[in-house]
């Protein structure tokens, strides 16, 4: 290669980020991962499904940890790994999963060759990226490259749409390089739609058709989330797809079967302070205290995942009862009103997201209610904790 060429035409060297380490950690914030629960999730989507599970682990397995989830996961019997990004499969890789690792994204940019070396199954969503992936592996001299065909049947975001799929097909017919090992989709209205997915579905074996018209045939179709997999049979196929079901939740799918939280997040109190009647908290004075208040301040903000949107209208856990979020969320800190709750002290255990029992009640704060009180979805709830919050694995 020319010292002269641009850098775009060098292949990229994929590095992947760390997380706060447990040993390292001085707050006592902290995420809780329960292991038993993650794989009663599994066995409970395994039983629902009736068909091999392939674990979404994208986005740091829903802010879990990939790689800690990833190892509890093929030891308990998950079949295959989703991932959305290289960097996601190169991590777990490098962490020693042997299981195969189907990359969703479709962005590879000149990455072929770090598909190949890490042994990693791209997901293809367009007609110019079959070239590049024959010509590295040529290239690389080694067998072909399984991969898996994205069709889009209504989703419109990646995928080939069913009016390019002939020229798509006839393309790949003829390369060689590149071995057909699944064909997929992913439904836009799973948990709130039938007839969507039904559509979906039927423009799915129209785009297989043509698929096979062109004499190409694969060993596994897949298509279902987790709420297809609970809520649509027909959707099955030969695996499904899970991924917030294996950490708890089913948002919009009712009478499910039962699935476990999987994370806990908690910190503790690190300041105490007795506000007079009149006085405010927290930037921008946004809260004043209505009566003598007793407020607790705590090590964690929206720089680790609690929501800004939380400001004088969320709620925390302490001693087992709600202790109301006062003034606005800072990046590292947070104050609660802990004036209703008798023996409230510096070293309480407080919890941002899971359950509590203590002396004054047993409660939850759940993912679904961060998410109703903030205006968004539990997935982004549980993403949002941060890698600065360091996450030990708890197998009870």
């Amino acid at each position: 290669m020319s010292v002269d060429e641009p850098k775009s035409a060098l292949p990229p060297r994929v590095h992947t980020p760390r997380r706060a380490e447990p040993a390292s950690s001085v707050r006592p914030t902290r995420a809780e991962i329960g292991l038993a629960n993650l794989r009663h999730n599994l066995l409970v989507l395994a039983r629902t499904a009736g068909v091999p599970i392939w674990s979404v682990l994208k986005a740091d397995a829903y802010g879990h940890g990939a790689k800690a989830v990833a190892r509890t996961l093929e030891r308990a019997g998950s079949a295959g790994v989703c991932v959305a990004l290289i960097e996601e499969g190169i991590e777990l890789r490098e962490a020693g999963l042997m299981l195969p690792i189907l990359v969703m994204g479709g962005h590879y940019g000149h990455a072929w060759g770090e598909l190949i070396r890490h042994r990693l199954t791209p997901v293809i969503s367009r007609g110019d990226q079959l070239e590049g992936l024959a010509e590295e592996v040529r290239f690389a001299g080694g067998p072909p490259l399984a991969v898996h065909i994205k069709i889009d049947t209504g989703m419109a975001r990646l995928g080939v749409p069913l009016g390019e799929l002939a020229a798509f097909a006839s393309t790949l017919a003829g390369l060689p390089e590149i071995a057909l090992d699944g064909v997929m989709t992913h439904f836009s209205c799973a948990e709130s739609d039938p007839a969507s997915v039904a559509a979906q579905l039927e423009r799915f074996e129209a785009g297989c058709g043509v698929l096979r018209a062109h004499g190409l045939s694969w060993p596994r179709r897949h298509a279902a989330n987790t709420a297809a997999t609970i809520a649509h049979p027909n959707a099955r196929f030969d695996l499904v797809r899970p991924g917030i079901g294996l950490f708890g939740m089913a948002p919009g799918v009712p009478n499910g079967p039962r699935l476990e939280p999987v994370m806990r997040v908690r910190t503790e109190i690190v300041a105490l302070r007795t506000l007079e009647k009149g006085q405010s908290v927290g930037y921008g004075a946004r809260w004043t205290a209505a009566r003598q208040s007793q407020i607790a301040t705590i090590p964690m903000g929206y720089g680790d995942g609690l929501s800004r949107a939380l400001s004088n209208r969320g709620h925390l856990l302490v001693r087992g009862k709600r202790a109301p979020i006062v003034g606005a969320v800072s990046m590292d800190m947070t104050s609660i009103d802990v004036t209703d709750i008798p023996g409230a002290a510096i070293a309480d255990e407080v919890v941002v997201l899971g359950s509590q029992r203590g002396p004054l009640g047993e409660d939850t704060m759940s993912a679904e209610e961060i998410a109703a009180a903030t205006g968004t979805i539990a997935w982004e709830v549980l993403t949002a904790i941060s890698r600065r919050v360091p996450r030990f694995y708890r197998e009870r």
